[in-house]
């Protein structure tokens, strides 16, 4: 197993591949970003839910539709366009650090700018944290190429 400097080394010497990739991830991130600020927006006012609380849950709807498109998209390759329960875990379950990050960044601005221009940021700072995982961690190759055809949905 390569260290991750190592990868991310490789990765911007590779950078064609890589910006193109990074490219559809925003695109698909965009579409993501509408339906998260949507149900956070509905969740927060009109169910009056805690910041916490209405962030993840946002996050959980988009981190879903997120994983579909990039599987099918971003990471078509890698995935042969084939949706895994086990993968979609690991696209959740690595989202976790960037869910994170995003609310964190989302209360620390939340007591100095308004609460839409606190999301919009921490939306931004959790992109970063997001492809990396994506592109280093989820949707990485295997020396052997073939994927376990049981846990392909």
């Amino acid at each position: 197993m390569q260290p991750i400097f190592t990868k991310i080394t490789n990765a911007w010497r590779d950078r064609p591949v890589v910006l193109v990739k990074m490219l559809s991830f925003a695109s698909i991130g965009v579409v993501n970003l509408i339906i998260d600020v949507v149900i956070f927006y509905i969740l927060v006012q009109f169910l009056h839910l805690h910041l916490i609380a209405a962030n993840v849950l946002s996050w959980l709807v988009a981190v879903t539709g997120s994983y579909m498109m990039n599987s099918k998209i971003t990471f078509g390759r890698e995935t042969g366009g084939l949706l895994s329960v086990k993968r979609y875990l690991r696209f959740a379950g690595s989202g976790i650090l960037g869910v994170a990050i995003s609310t964190t960044v989302l209360l620390a601005l939340s007591s100095y700018i308004s609460v839409p221009a606190a999301k919009f940021a921490s939306i931004i700072a959790g992109f970063g944290v997001n492809f990396c995982m994506s592109h280093f961690v989820v949707f990485r190759t295997y020396p052997s190429a073939t994927s376990n055809k049981h846990d392909v949905v």
